[in-house]
């Protein structure tokens, strides 16, 4: 019983008698002891890869790093340059710069007192004995040539630009911006005094400011009021009523003519 080996061909025959070998065991056991011999096998492989592999790497790497040293250890052989023609003639040599000249500024005139000047001018006789006065002050050769007299016909005034009647302009960008008469504090005043608060904003609490624009028109007369940002509530029908109702503004002006004028303003209603 001790040299008994069940996993004989013999044995199986015998235990999977009169059995079906197609199942799953008796396979198993009839491919044993290939499958115990080829993964003993890989195994083996395997190990002998990993635990060699330092040492191949190893050996890869000093021969490249081997061969870069005889690649940068190469000799480099340069072509001599071409023989000088002596037929060429030499460049021509470098001319020195122009010497600095030396620039002479003009004294500036002395201004005496009346008692010092002579009521008759000196003959040429005298001017030769007389003293000549401050010399020529010499200047900076490096200094740059300024000429101080007018050169050419100067600015050209360009003409004044046409002012179209029908454009509307914008508030800030004219010459002079459309006014209330007696100024913007006037105008607000003149709003306090006109607004008549709405019922129905009354009873709703409505507060607050309504946004509007309109024309300044040349004659002052305010037109295309609209309402950019309103209230409801009856405050805007209200503040476009009062803006109709306004005095005639001071119109802007753009060259010196009355031009329409765009104008942005907003009406303040608050309950006391």
């Amino acid at each position: 019983m001790s040299k008994l080996d069940i996993f004989r061909k013999e044995w199986l025959e015998v235990v999977f008698a009169d059995k079906n070998k197609n199942y799953g065991a008796y396979q198993l056991r009839k491919t044993n002891g290939a499958n115990t011999t080829k993964a003993l096998f890989i195994g083996s492989v395997i190990f002998l890869v990993l635990f060699f592999s330092p040492k191949i790497y190893s050996l890869i790497k000093g021969s490249m790093d081997h061969q870069d040293e005889q690649l940068k250890a190469q000799e480099v052989i340069l072509a001599p340059p071409p023989p000088v023609d002596p037929k060429t003639p030499p460049p021509p040599p470098v001319e020195p710069p122009p010497p600095k000249v030396d620039q002479v500024k003009m004294p500036p005139p002395i201004v005496k007192p009346d008692i010092e000047v002579r009521d008759e001018p000196p003959t040429v006789e005298k001017l030769k004995e007389a003293d000549p006065g401050q010399r020529d002050i010499k200047g900076d050769p490096t200094a740059d040539i300024v000429i101080a007299e007018p050169v050419g016909e100067g600015p050209k005034r360009e003409a004044a630009v046409a002012v179209d009647d029908n454009k509307v302009y914008d508030f800030v960008s004219i010459e002079k911006q459309p006014e209330y008469p007696g100024g913007i504090a006037k105008f607000y005043k003149y709003l306090s005094g006109a607004i008549k608060y709405p019922p129905m904003a009354q009873e709703n609490n409505v507060q607050g400011k309504v946004f509007l624009s309109f024309v300044v028109e040349k004659d002052g007369k305010l037109t295309d009021i609209q309402v950019t940002r309103g209230l409801g509530s009856g405050t805007d029908e209200e503040a476009i009523r009062v803006l109709k109702a306004s005095p005639r503004w001071n119109p802007g002006i753009q060259n010196g003519k009355p031009v329409r004028v765009k104008y942005n303003i907003n009406v303040n209603f608050t309950l006391n």
